[in-house]
């Protein structure tokens, strides 16, 4: 049988319009994708509600694929990372989070990251290639089936491996799918978080093209400090980036979340704290403090806890939403800054 094309990475109109060619009515695609991402069909013999005709016509040109499940570790806290194969052979992580009566899905957008952020252990394994839709999708449709009914996956964060919004086309397609109540993941908008390392040119499209949250990556009050950490500091700066947040069409009562990782003697004085409070007063934000969670061989160290208060002190005297950010999943390397694919450090020591 020759190749077939993964279901999901057809768009509802590119499945209609294929549907009408092959004498279909193009209504159908809805009532297909249903099946696949509501009722989480494996096959198309499954969707009863089909002439037998459709559903081998169907079986010929599409698969529904799940991700192949290499790996998977569990935190003392309940979380859980898995190693994720892709039909080239690349591998990917997922994060699964507890929360308070629900579950938290950390999804990748690439395989590797290019942008080489100096306190990110995913950077060490350099760029692959990006994810495709399906690929993005398969995550948190496979990953809804492994949260118990009592405990439901309600969030979903892209924070993953990769900046999101270096794979911009996919990414959106993937949330249009992942937010669509009629025939696809059903998520609310507002429980969908897009985090970036600051590609400012794409901020804009991502306020325009939909209305899931957006968290930036900031680190640094200062351009020389980020720009060490952080090196797309050096395409689009401080000004350039406060300016797309400033810009940014917020739906209402919601606020840009900024994520600011701590590093002891880096980022983490009083001044910071304060220079950070004054950058950010023209824009609805709220504010995650993040203790680094520290990787081998990493040159920085996390900041003291005092400190760390006394820094979450200063911005709340400013009136800040400020939340201190303690990652899950540390003892497996599933925090924030240590997703990598294992096959990169198997790839790297054997010197390929």
């Amino acid at each position: 049988m020759a190749d077939t094309t993964d279901l999901k990475e057809l768009t509802r109109e590119q499945l209609a319009a294929w549907l009408e060619q092959k004498g279909m009515r193009p209504f159908r695609a809805a009532q297909i994708l249903k099946w696949v991402y509501i009722r989480q069909a494996d096959s198309f013999s499954q969707m009863t509600d089909l002439r037998k005709d459709v559903r081998e016509l169907l079986s010929l040109e599409f698969s529904i694929d799940r991700l192949k499940r290499e790996g998977l570790e569990v935190s003392k806290d309940g979380s859980q990372k898995f190693l994720f194969g892709l039909k080239d052979g690349r591998t990917i992580e997922s994060v699964l989070i507890p929360e308070r009566g629900h579950y938290t899905l950390c999804v990748s957008t690439q395989v590797g990251c290019a942008q080489n952020c100096r306190f990110c252990l995913t950077a060490t394994g350099g760029f692959e290639r990006n994810l495709s839709r399906g690929e993005i999708i398969a995550q948190v449709r496979d990953c809804l089936t492994l949260a118990p009914p009592d405990r439901p996956l309600r969030n979903i964060v892209f924070m993953g491996m990769g900046e999101p919004l270096a794979n911009y086309r996919n990414l959106v397609e993937a949330l249009s799918v992942i937010t669509d109540h009629d025939c696809g993941l059903k998520f609310a908008h507002r429980r969908v978080t897009v985090s970036t390392a600051g590609l400012v040119p794409r901020m804009a499209d991502l306020g325009r093209d939909t209305k899931v949250n957006l968290a930036v990556s900031l680190n640094a009050t200062d351009d020389a400090t980020r720009s060490r950490l952080m090196p797309i500091n050096n395409t689009y700066p401080l000004a350039a980036l406060l300016e797309a947040c400033r810009s940014f069409p917020l739906p209402s009562g919601r606020k840009i979340t900024f994520e600011y990782i701590l590093l002891k003697g880096i980022n983490d004085t009083l001044t910071d704290a304060r220079r950070l409070g004054r950058l950010l007063a023209p824009i609805r934000s709220k504010i995650n403090l993040i203790p680094f969670n520290p990787t081998a061989g990493s040159p920085f160290e996390a900041t003291d806890e005092a400190q760390l208060l006394a820094f979450q002190e200063i911005l709340l005297q400013r009136h800040y939403t400020v939340v201190i950010r303690r990652s899950k999943g540390q003892d497996i390397s599933a925090a924030c800054g240590q997703l990598k694919a294992r096959h990169c450090e198997t790839r790297a020591a054997a010197g390929s």
